[in-house]
C-alpha cells in the first residue's frame, strides 16, 4: 500500500490533546534513490518535533534506516541482503550516520539509544531504560532509538520497528504514537489492485478483519508492512495509547500534525493510557515483601501525585528486587499503594527515613531521588483531613 491515489485521499480528523509522543520514521522516509540517506522527507519530520518541542511538548523518535546507511557507505562491497550477519554489521556501520542525519535537522542535541525487546523484558533493565529516556527528556534533547540490531538477531528478522516504537510509547507513558511511512492510511484493501479500496480514518478495534485488510512489505528498502503496523498499534492500544499511521512522503499532512489534526487513519487506544497502567499496577502479581511508609508519605501518597521519597520510608519487610511491584502499606498494616520499586530491599532499607540527597553517599550509587516513582504508582486508598486513612 502505497501513497494515496487520485480521488482516494484519506480523512483529516483533529488528534486529541498530547503531551508526549513517540515518533516512528521507516527507512522509506530517510533512503536516497541512489542508496544511503536523504532528508528530503525527513526535514519535515524533524520541523514538526522541532514545533512540538517549542510548544511544550516530548517526543521521542524511533528511526530506522541504519542498514541503508550502512550498505551505502559500502557501496559495491556490500554484501547480499539475505545474509543476516552481514546486515547486522550493515545496521551497526550505518547508525552514525543514521544519527548524523537527525542531528543535522534537529535544533536540539540528539542522544542515541540503542534497545532489543529483551532490555524492555527484563525488569532491571526496563527501569534503566526507562530511567535514561526521562533524563534526556528533562534535558531537552531528542532521545533517537533503534533497534540494537548487531545483537537482536529475532528482532532483526521479523524488522519490527513498529513494535518496538509501541513498546516505547508504553514505557515512556506517551499519550501517542505517530507512525510515519510511505503509507499514508489504511484500506479497505490494496489501493494497487483494486479501484474500490478506500483509505478508513479510524479504527476503534483491531478486529480480525481490520487485520485481514492489511497487506506485506511494499519496499526493498525497508523490512515491515502495514500488518507490523497493525501489530504496533494493537500492542499500544492495549497500553491505553491511540495510534496514528501517516504518509511521511505527503508535506500536507506532516503540517497537519502541528495543528493537531492527522490526515491518515487513527486506531482508537482500549482505554486511557491512565487507565491501562494504573489497572495493571493494581492487579498484576506483586512482590511477598512490602514497604512501609510513616503517616506523612501515606498521606502524600494519597493525594494521587507525590513519589514515595526515601524520607518517608519507614521499613522493608520481606524481599524484593528492583524493578518488582511490591505492596506500600501504612504503620497499622494497610495497602496503601503498590508500585515498581526502584530500589531492592536491602537497599530500602538502608535509606528509610533518608534524605533523596543521601541516596548515593549511602550506597554508593543512585537509580534515582525516589523510591517508587508516582508515574510508577497506584495509590488505593485516600487519607481524611483528619490524618486517618479510610478505603
Amino acid at each position: 500500500m502505497s501513497a494515496a491515489l487520485p480521488g482516494r485521499m484519506p480523512p483529516v480528523q483533529p488528534l486529541r490533546p498530547w503531551r508526549r509522543a513517540v515518533l516512528k520514521v521507516g527507512s522509506n522516509l530517510l533512503a536516497a534513490d541512489g542508496g544511503g540517506l536523504t532528508s528530503r522527507h525527513a526535514a519535515a519530520l524533524a520541523g514538526f518535533v522541532d514545533a512540538s518541542h517549542a510548544a511544550g511538548r516530548q517526543v521521542v523518535l524511533v528511526s530506522s534506516g541504519a542498514v541503508a546507511a550502512g550498505r551505502a557507505l559500502l557501496r559495491e562491497h556490500a554484501p547480499a541482503a539475505g545474509d543476516l550477519a552481514a546486515r547486522q554489521a550493515l545496521a551497526a556501520l550505518g547508525q552514525a550516520p543514521m544519527i548524523a542525519l537527525w542531528q543535522s535537522l534537529s535544533a536540539r542535541p540528539v542522544a542515541q539509544v540503542l534497545l532489543t525487546h529483551d532490555d524492555l523484558r527484563n525488569r532491571r533493565r526496563y527501569l534503566n531504560a526507562r530511567a535514561t529516556l526521562r533524563g534526556l527528556l528533562a534535558l531537552c534533547v531528542l532521545p533517537v532509538i533503534n533497534e540494537n540490531d548487531t545483537v537482536a538477531v529475532d528482532e532483526l528478522k521479523l524488522g519490527d520497528n513498529d513494535n518496538l516504537a509501541a513498546i516505547v510509547a508504553a514505557l515512556v507513558d506517551a499519550d501517542l504514537l505517530l507512525i510515519a511511512s510511505d503509507v499514508d492510511a489504511l484500506y479497505s484493501a490494496d489501493p494497487r489492485r483494486d479501484p474500490q479500496a478506500a483509505p478508513i480514518g479510524r479504527v476503534e478495534s483491531l478486529t480480525p478483519a481490520v487485520l485481514a485488510m492489511a497487506g506485506g512489505s511494499g519496499s526493498t528498502v525497508g523490512t515491515g508492512g502495514m500488518r507490523t503496523k497493525l501489530e504496533a498499534a494493537g500492542k499500544a492500544a492495549a497500553a491505553g495509547i491511540p495510534t496514528a499511521l501517516f504518509s511521511g512522503r505527503d508535506a500536507a499532512a506532516v503540517e497537519a500534525l502541528r495543528h493537531d489534526r492527522l490526515r491518515g487513519t487513527l486506531i482508537d487506544a482500549a482505554a486511557t493510557r491512565m487507565q491501562a497502567r494504573k489497572y495493571w499496577l493494581r492487579h498484576a502479581p506483586a512482590a511477598t515483601g512490602r514497604i512501609v511508609v510513616d503517616a506523612g508519605a501515606a498521606r502524600a501518597l494519597a493525594g494521587g501525585r507525590a513519589s514515595l521519597l526515601p524520607g518517608g520510608v519507614a521499613a522493608a519487610q520481606g524481599e524484593f528486587q528492583r524493578g518488582d511491584l511490591v505492596e506500600i502499606a501504612d504503620a497499622d498494616g494497610k495497602a496503601v499503594a503498590r508500585g515498581l520499586c526502584q530500589y531492592a530491599a536491602g537497599e530500602v532499607r538502608r535509606l528509610a527515613g533518608r534524605h533523596s540527597r543521601d541516596i548515593e553517599a549511602v550506597l554508593g550509587y543512585t537509580y534515582g531521588h525516589e523510591i517508587v516513582h508516582r508515574d510508577d504508582l497506584v495509590t488505593l486508598s485516600t487519607v481524611d483531613t483528619a490524618g486517618g486513612l479510610e478505603a
